[in-house]
């Protein structure tokens, strides 16, 4: 796309603000693309500035899902809150399931579970013997959590 004249001011406008919002906090591409938009920059632009600013490693959706992940992780959540969030954010659900495997290994995954658990049973009647496994175990699969965390918290119940 040659821009010249106007369009060219307006692109480098539109590059130096996400530049600055760059230097702020990491931003991933859908995000930063709704700020310009409301600082009124025309679409075509906004797209261009997105372009090379991916090309030049500046903006990145994968690092950004990492980042904010890991931010997240003291917070108790479970995989499938982390994932729909960052795909409300406009990340690609590829992206949001290649970071959460990356962010979630099995001591990380296996902490927010037994964190996941002590919020939850909190919250609702306590449940004895069988049929607290049974609601637990159906309880954690529904949130996204492996087969494997899950045996490893029932075998060191």
């Amino acid at each position: 796309m040659n821009m010249l004249g106007d369009d060219l001011t307006e692109f480098q406008q539109a590059e130096k603000t996400a530049l600055r919002l760059i230097a702020r906090a990491e931003q991933c591409s859908s995000g930063l693309s709704l700020k310009l938009e409301k600082r009124g920059f025309d679409t075509a632009c906004i797209r261009e500035v997105i372009v090379r600013l991916s090309e030049a490693n500046l903006l990145d959706d994968k690092r950004y899902s990492g980042m904010w992940l890991r931010s997240r992780l003291h917070f108790t959540r479970s995989p499938k809150k982390l994932f729909s969030s960052l795909c409300a954010k406009g990340i690609d659900r590829g992206d949001a399931q290649a970071a959460l495997k990356e962010v979630l290994d099995e001591e990380t995954e296996f902490s927010l579970l037994t964190r996941y658990v002590k919020k939850n049973e909190k919250k609702s009647p306590a449940k004895t013997g069988e049929n607290r496994v049974r609601s637990v175990k159906f309880m954690l699969k529904n949130e996204g959590f492996s087969v494997k965390s899950i045996q490893k918290f029932f075998n060191e119940e």
